[in-house]
């Protein structure tokens, strides 16, 4: 099995990645709801509570993690390999993709504020910018837009186009998405760019390395068991809400658990 977390909802982006890329292989989805987000919390408390989740993962018999949510990367991937003795793979902003192909040299990072602040997305910038501008911009309460369904309405629509339009005025032409919740807000970044930058997730990438280290997943049964710290009935009705309705079809279970 491929065990993959998040805080809520936004790994779903991740998760509909790699059941594309691996569509025979057994699949369990971990929503921390009962701490959602993690993107305004300290990096101990976030570090714990991916600690505990990759414990329970391994425990119920996943052989590769996905820590599908960049705050979580950020905060705890180091501790989490040191302790896990399996093959784990993170989610990081796709700053270098992003810089390899901006055309102004100017790029933007869309990220919660813990991953706004974080050493490690500082690091990416480094070693991957080459010359390119990057503006890191926090964007808080947008996690929370997803985790509430809450995804379009002219008064979102406004705050994105006060959020983008600054970015894009000074020229940068792709504004990376450092959050695997705001996947389900592109609509409304796509209108707000009308153009004139394009958006970079990674959520695809991530599936490809799974699908490069895991490759007895290919040959499961399909299963995907839907697993959440509160509320988990919620977790499995959200799956349509965000048009991962053949997602809703591969799910066995819902079920609550105590991590």
């Amino acid at each position: 099995m491929i065990g993959v977390f998040d805080s809520g909802l936004g790994g779903l982006s991740v998760l509909s990645a790699i059941a594309d890329a691996l569509p025979r292989a057994d699949l369990v989805y971990l929503a921390d709801t009962a701490h959602v987000p993690y993107g305004n919390k300290h990096d101990d408390f976030i570090r714990g509570r991916v600690l505990a989740i990759g414990r329970h993962l391994v425990a119920r018999g996943c052989k590769t993690l996905v820590v599908a949510c960049n705050t979580a990367t950020a905060a705890a991937m180091h501790a989490l390999r040191a302790e896990l003795h399996v093959p784990v793979v993170g989610v990081e902003p796709g700053v270098k993709p992003a810089a390899h192909a901006s055309l102004s040299r100017r790029i933007a990072v869309l990220a919660t504020e813990s991953t706004a602040r974080s050493e490690r997305l500082a690091h990416l910038v480094r070693d991957h910018a080459h010359g390119v501008q990057v503006r890191i911009e926090a964007c808080p309460g947008w996690a929370t837009r997803v985790e509430t369904l809450n995804l379009d309405g002219e008064e979102f629509a406004a705050e994105v186009r006060a959020k983008l339009e600054p970015l894009l005025a000074e020229g940068a032409d792709r504004l990376v998405l450092g959050c695997t919740h705001y996947s389900f807000l592109k609509p409304a970044l796509a209108a707000a760019c009308a153009g004139r930058a394009q958006l970079v997730d990674v959520a695809d990438a991530v599936a490809r390395q799974v699908v490069r280290i895991g490759s007895d997943a290919a040959q499961g049964n399909a299963r995907l068991t839907l697993l959440a710290t509160a509320r988990p009935e919620r977790l499995h009705a959200a799956l349509s809400q965000l048009g991962l309705s053949r997602l809703a079809e591969r799910a066995v279970s819902a079920q609550q658990v105590s991590v």
